[in-house]
């Protein structure tokens, strides 16, 4: 099924404003210790060229699990390399931690984006955010590899 071109375009757009603008801020961000607690970086192993991949992520935790939205769905970006592969890296509080990936297709995206912050007025802020950076959201639960003597 061909993909409309006003979604195309919105996913053209987006693409190119977190490739050359938004990554590039937030991985400063990260590099110098300024990393809003609500992001962090995922690492995956490129489908094709086999080499690691970075991207900053909204995340939220629920114990020894993580939750993030691929907000362009598994055919493409790092939704795609996690299909490939799913063995991650998130950094945690500054460290990387290794975690398995599983999409989750059945999940209900809209209401997984409420539980990335608290407070009527971030929650509704964030789940805008995120709905007008989306095409074709899926969340993802990354089961995590926790140290037990670290948290």
């Amino acid at each position: 099924m061909p993909v409309p071109t006003s979604v195309a375009r919105k996913r053209r757009i987006e693409v190119a404003v977190g490739k050359y603008f938004a990554n590039p801020l937030v991985t400063g961000l990260n590099r110098i210790g300024l990393m809003p607690s609500l992001m962090t970086e995922i690492e995956t192993v490129g489908r094709r060229t086999g080499l690691t991949r970075r991207v900053p992520v909204a995340i939220t935790y629920d114990g020894d699990e993580a939750w993030v939205i691929a907000q362009h769905g598994i055919d493409r970006g790092w939704g795609a390399n996690i299909s490939a592969t799913p063995k991650v890296r998130i950094r945690r509080r500054g460290e990387w931690v290794d975690g398995q990936a599983q999409i989750m297709p059945d999940d209900d995206v809209p209401a997984r984006v409420k539980t990335f912050t608290s407070g009527k007025f971030r929650s509704a802020l964030t789940a805008s955010a995120f709905r007008g950076l989306q095409t074709d959201p899926v969340s993802v639960r990354i089961r995590l590899e926790l140290d037990p003597s670290t948290d």
